[in-house]
């Protein structure tokens, strides 16, 4: 079965064709970051317009990529939630008319399922059973996945995600948008244990994450060092102490959920699953304990269309073909609980 994925959650633009057999053909993959750079943050409504521009072009590499028409897609996965409304309606549109054109099925797919899975294009592949670390963008959780669709959620974010701790961190510290790789950069010259930040919820009794007092902390030392003054190596001890910090939580928590399911396989996924320096933590404390730890290939590790179309392949090994709408009627959910995809 060849099924074609398309994500347009927020701001990147992904497709891919992806065969039952054969594996990952060919993705694609347009990234909005220099056009958000200038505002610190994701425009939702240039955002849609960007992923109209750009959804189509993308469509034709991935099939001429992998060598084939549009004809021979057998199925069509979109990103329905959650994500931006608009950004999301994009997407949806695209493949639905698509799917009407062709009479093939199209299935809506749950942005976080796709992250969730998107390990299993990785070689070697994980197999189930596994805890996942999923951390994407607003998200931070810990999940029990025993196959295809059987989530269980074992804790969460209580109120700002690691991804968004990140950006705000190297907002604070001058160092731009995006975050995530501008403070992990940075870490890397930091003088190690020169000043300490807590841990927020790293010894609670559950599996939940907070995040927000991490930030304070971070404001309140930049404010010591001289504010929008500090200097290149107060800024650069800072952004260790912080990552030093938030590896802690995610590493920890990760190695409880390994203990608390009896799993030997941990999972990684999301953009903060690039991060370096919480791979080497985590690759080093799973070999303490005799498990094993897998990580999606890093292109696949932001938002793309590899990991929807893979979850589409999940979704239609649970379901009933014959009762997908005929007509191209459809709707998104930018608030959408994963527990309710997985059903």
């Amino acid at each position: 079965m060849l099924i074609l994925g398309i994500e347009t959650s927020c701001d990147e633009t992904g497709l891919a064709l992806l065969d039952s057999e054969r594996g990952l053909l060919a993705h694609a993959l347009h990234s909005q970051v220099e056009m958000h750079v200038a505002y610190g943050g994701v425009v939702p409504e240039l955002a849609s317009r960007d992923h109209i521009r750009r959804v189509l072009p993308l469509l034709d590499t991935v099939l001429a990529d992998a060598g084939c028409a549009l004809g021979d897609i057998d199925a069509i996965a979109v990103t329905t939630g959650p994500g931006l409304a608009g950004a999301l309606l994009v997407g949806a549109s695209v493949g639905h008319a698509l799917g009407y054109a062709l009479g093939k099925p199209v299935v809506g797919v749950h942005h976080l399922e796709g992250h969730l899975l998107s390990p299993l294009l990785a070689e070697p592949a994980p197999t189930f059973p596994f805890a996942a670390l999923l951390v994407s963008g607003g998200h931070t959780q810990l999940l029990s996945v025993r196959g295809w669709g059987r989530y269980e959620l074992l804790g969460e974010t209580l109120d700002d995600a690691a991804g968004e701790a990140f950006d705000k961190t190297a907002q604070l510290l001058g160092l731009g948008y995006p975050g995530g790789p501008a403070v992990s950069r940075a870490a890397d010259f930091g003088t190690p244990d020169a000043l300490k930040l807590p841990r927020p919820m790293l010894h609670s009794s559950d599996l939940d994450f907070s995040f927000s007092g991490l930030k304070t902390a971070v404001l309140t030392a930049v404010k010591r060092q001289g504010g929008s003054n500090v200097c290149e190596q107060a800024r650069a001890d800072i952004a260790r102490a912080f990552v030093d910090a938030i590896v802690d939580v995610l590493a920890t928590k990760s190695m409880r959920a390994l203990e608390d399911t009896g799993f030997g396989t941990l999972v990684v996924a999301g953009g903060v699953g690039a991060n370096r320096q919480l791979r080497e933590r985590l690759a080093i404390e799973t070999a303490a304990r005799g498990a094993r730890v897998f990580f999606p290939p890093l292109p696949l590790c932001t938002d793309n269309g590899a990991m929807i179309a893979l979850a589409g392949l999940a979704k239609l090994r649970r379901i009933d073909v014959a009762t997908l709408p005929k007509a191209p009627s459809f709707s998104v959910r930018p608030r959408w609980p994963l527990a309710e995809a997985a059903a």
